[in-house]
């Protein structure tokens, strides 16, 4: 479909795609903050956390920050992959990520590895480590525990990893039960995300058609049609607008407007009303 949208748009990517490019993706003061307070705690090390309902770009705050670090000098960021992992296991990828080899069967060995890695990183650029974790409600509570313990160093004075947790509200929940009370209390920065306005949600519509290279893919009563029908979701707001794109490059239509729109979204809400006699 790439290609067509070339050819009929003049985009240079699907805006409403989930593997935009992350030097377009939206940044919200609120994003644009988190990022600044992240750069200064990777002096410092210590927790951090994103969160919210579904939808709402928590995974998309991630890859901004990640964006964000990339070209900070000495900065060295990993990214777990496998939240849900065991204690085992959990370590295994620590090694590989910090270019650390570990004997399964000697934990022990593996915590000081891990923990000197981390040292000597601290020592030579003064900057701490930084593991981004998303979908981190997914973490058993005993990985959560562990890392606490590994991240810190003398009676857990000295921090000597930044650690980034995102994920929904069931980590806040996850966070409050007695045995990570520890980990939560060690929150330093957060960022909370929450539906959007549809003011907000039209910038973000605006962004992506222009960083696409068509800001005029939309007429204007569609753009505020879409955003006030997302539910200030923006991955709701993506789908329908993608929908629309899909359409409007099947028919080669040179743009998206508000009959397009109705003529969707009403024939899909026909066919979710019952007939009637029909339970």
């Amino acid at each position: 479909m790439t290609q067509k949208l070339r050819a009929l748009f003049g985009l240079k990517w699907n805006p409403f795609s989930p593997n935009v490019p992350a030097e377009a993706l939206w940044r919200s003061p609120q994003i644009d903050h988190f990022c600044w307070r992240i750069e200064e705690l990777v002096r410092e090390g210590g927790f951090a956390l994103i969160n919210g309902d579904p939808g709402t770009g928590k995974s998309v705050a991630l890859r901004i920050l990640a964006h964000h670090l990339d070209p900070q000098p000495d900065v060295l960021t990993a990214v777990l992959t496998r939240p849900q992992s065991s204690l085992g296991d959990f370590y295994r990828e620590l090694g590989e990520l910090f270019g650390v080899t570990l004997a399964p069967h000697n934990r022990w060995g593996g915590f000081k590895t891990l923990r000197q890695t981390w040292l000597n990183h601290v020592e030579a650029t003064r900057y701490r480590p930084v593991l981004l974790v998303d979908e981190a409600q997914e973490m058993l509570p005993s990985v959560l525990a562990e890392l606490r313990i590994l991240a810190a160093t003398d009676f857990d004075s000295r921090a000597i990893l930044t650690v980034v947790l995102c994920g929904d509200q069931r980590l806040t929940q996850h966070l409050r039960r007695d045995e990570l009370l520890p980990v939560a209390s060690r929150l330093r920065v957060r960022l909370p995300l929450d539906y959007l306005p549809p003011k907000e949600l039209l910038e973000w519509l605006r962004h992506v058609l222009e960083q696409a290279g068509q800001p005029q893919l939309m007429s204007a009563e569609v753009m505020t049609t879409l955003t006030e029908h997302a539910a200030g979701n923006l991955r709701v707001l993506a789908t329908m607008a993608n929908e629309l794109l899909a359409m409007a490059a099947r028919r080669e239509l040179p743009q998206i407007d508000q009959k397009l729109y109705f003529e969707i979204f009403a024939n899909q809400t026909n066919r979710r009303r019952p007939q009637p006699g029909m339970k």
